[in-house]
């Protein structure tokens, strides 16, 4: 893959075609044996040309891959930690959580706790005990944070205009629920059954930190195959049921019922949101209170500029009192600021710290044998 280079503007070679692509198919790609027919001709192109053009795209570094997005707490074990490396131990601490495959993201954040993990693992005993040596090998305590309740999590947005943040489009179409659109919404009425029709659906989904997945032989098989990415053939579904030695009508019936059960978020084409321009974000963590959590965390979670909304547990022994989680891309910081001092003042009046990624330490996605089958779950 060449890419693009940082001062090339990445629009500049996409025609109307291509930009349907990009911001049309991050999700909802067609489930059927020859999907590039069908979008060909929801785009008024011949199958081989949208195929070519999302090969182009894919090379380009526009979409990382083409394929599903694979849901780790629900198939295995997840949670959020973070240490607190202190600045000559930094670059020390940071290679021990690295070294570890079940470790697939990790980023310095702004803040006293300033390296934050993620650990996923096929069962919440052995991402404990990855824990525990983290803890252990690197001197430094280590706060654990699994996801308790979804909100709303995808990194699914236009990208082909001159938005300053995630979904700013989106936000002028959904209104702000006053006629006039003058008065601001109110935060204190607003439920996730009064969110306009144009706005993200939401739902209050609780994850168990016990989740294994439950699935067939042939699902685990083929969320191990589809992990990095579909084929990039006209036949895609088909060379994954190759792969995995099973019928394409099986496979396509598979991937739907994972669809249905979550364990696979979307399919589509998976977005580069720097190389796109969206190189700004920043983690806010609210501290509201219990009883109000599901009603302003729904509420939040429909916003067209939040991008991820969840619950996890506070840790008052290690002084962090907070619950709610959101995050907000944007192309400028400033633009994510004003972003979120709109949260605070209309959606979220009470205490909240923003902790800005200020380096990328690690990024590669979950390893699926280990979730699915325990393989390498020791390593």
């Amino acid at each position: 893959m060449s890419g693009l280079k940082a001062d090339v503007d990445w629009r500049a070679e996409l025609d109307e075609v291509d930009a349907a692509l990009v911001d049309g198919y991050q999700s909802g790609f067609p489930v059927i044996e020859r999907p590039f027919r069908a979008v060909g001709a929801e785009l008024g192109v011949p199958e081989e040309e949208a195929l070519a053009r999302v090969t182009r795209l894919r090379e380009r570094g526009i979409f990382r891959r083409f394929g599903a997005v694979l849901n780790p707490p629900v198939i295995g074990s997840s949670t959020l930690a973070a240490v607190r490396a202190p600045e000559d131990r930094f670059e020390e601490i940071a290679t021990v959580i690295n070294g570890y495959r079940q470790v697939n993201h990790n980023y310095r954040r702004d803040h006293e706790w300033n390296v934050w993990f993620v650990v996923t693992a096929g069962s919440r005993e052995t991402r404990d005990r990855i824990l525990a040596e983290i803890e252990d090998r690197t001197g430094c305590e280590v706060l654990n944070l699994p996801m308790l309740t979804d909100y709303y999590i995808d990194l699914e947005f236009p990208v082909v205009n001159a938005d300053r943040f995630a979904r700013e489009g989106s936000e002028a179409l959904c209104a702000s629920g006053t006629s006039s659109g003058d008065e601001p919404r109110d935060s204190e009425t607003r439920s996730v059954s009064e969110t306009s029709s144009d706005e993200p659906k939401v739902s209050a989904t609780r994850i168990s930190e016990e989740a294994t997945g439950d699935l067939s032989p042939l699902e685990a098989d083929l969320l191990i195959a589809i992990q990095d990415g579909f084929p990039l053939s006209a036949t895609p579904y088909r060379d994954v049921a190759e792969a995995v030695d099973a019928d394409v009508a099986d496979v396509l019936a598979a991937v739907r019922r994972l669809l249905d059960d979550g364990c696979i978020k979307r399919v589509g084409c998976v977005v580069n949101h720097v190389v796109t321009g969206f190189r700004n974000n920043c983690m806010v963590v609210w501290d509201v209170p219990d009883d109000e959590l599901d009603e302003r965390g729904g509420a939040v979670g429909a916003l067209p500029y939040v991008t991820l909304c969840y619950h996890r547990p506070r840790r008052p022994e290690q002084g962090w009192p907070y619950n709610l989680f959101t995050m907000v891309h944007g192309r400028e910081a400033a633009a994510v600021d004003a972003k979120i001092d709109e949260l605070a003042a209309e959606y979220l009046p009470v205490p909240h710290e923003r902790l800005y990624s200020t380096e990328t330490l690690k990024q590669t996605g979950a390893r699926y044998e280990e979730l699915i089958t325990g393989r390498g779950d020791d390593d």
